[in-house]
């Protein structure tokens, strides 16, 4: 069979590793912290993916999020929550089912593999190497202050480099819209997992080109 990709570039939440009940369980402490009211962990789901700061601002109380403190109050409480995540990243999180078969199957076809999260590159790394055997990727980029982050394509771009491929030869796994659009802006192959933190009709209405049910599924779109 003739493979039609050369690189994957994954996600990490919710595409990789369910991760909503230690980020739930560390922002929540950081909103009581404030004295502000914690949310329903199931509302996390809907709210990830544009990194930390944002979601700290997406789950502040309405009236804070319209005043004039708003920006200062998310930047006090991203940190916050970022301090307790570092203490216990992986509390609670685990790869999905698949996941790691997928990895070693891609390592057999000698693919090159790399994770791109809006997660701050420090606990991209982190939570990575807690998780996954020593070199299951080939570049592991999270968030860095001052650059780019998803949906923009330059992080994807930079990785590529590094992994000597190109945007036609790659194929961008991620389970959300914004994964969508960096797949798409870039000029990657976006390709929806279905069992993440997004609907089906998400992931369709921001453009992948096709939506697969489990991570094994992936293995049917490699070869022609």
């Amino acid at each position: 069979m003739k493979p039609l990709f050369k690189s994957v570039i994954f996600d990490l939440d919710g595409t990789l590793i369910d991760t909503i009940a230690d980020i739930a369980l560390c922002m929540n402490k950081a909103l009581m912290l404030h004295g502000l009211p914690p949310v329903d962990e199931k509302a996390y789901k809907t709210l990830v993916g544009r990194g930390m700061k944002r979601l700290a601002s997406s789950v502040m109380p309405p009236e804070l999020q319209r005043s004039a403190d708003a920006e200062t109050c998310a930047a006090s409480l991203a940190d916050d929550a970022l301090r307790f995540y570092k203490e216990a990243p992986v509390v609670h999180t685990t790869p999905y089912n698949g996941i790691r078969e997928l990895l070693a199957e891609l390592k057999r076809r000698k693919l090159r593999t790399a994770v791109l999260s809006n997660k701050p590159d420090v606990m991209a790394h982190i939570v990575v190497h807690a998780l996954f055997p020593q070199g299951s990727f080939d570049v592991i980029r999270g968030e860095i202050d001052g650059k780019p982050s998803k949906p923009a394509p330059e992080p994807v771009w930079d990785i590529l480099v590094e992994i000597d491929s190109s945007p036609r030869d790659t194929v961008f796994l991620g389970d959300s819209e914004i994964d969508m659009e960096t797949a798409r802006a870039s000029g990657c192959h976006a390709v929806g997992a279905a069992w993440g933190f997004r609907s089906y009709e998400t992931l369709a209405k921001a453009g992948a080109e096709r939506i697969i049910d489990t991570p094994l599924d992936f293995l049917e779109i490699l070869c022609v």
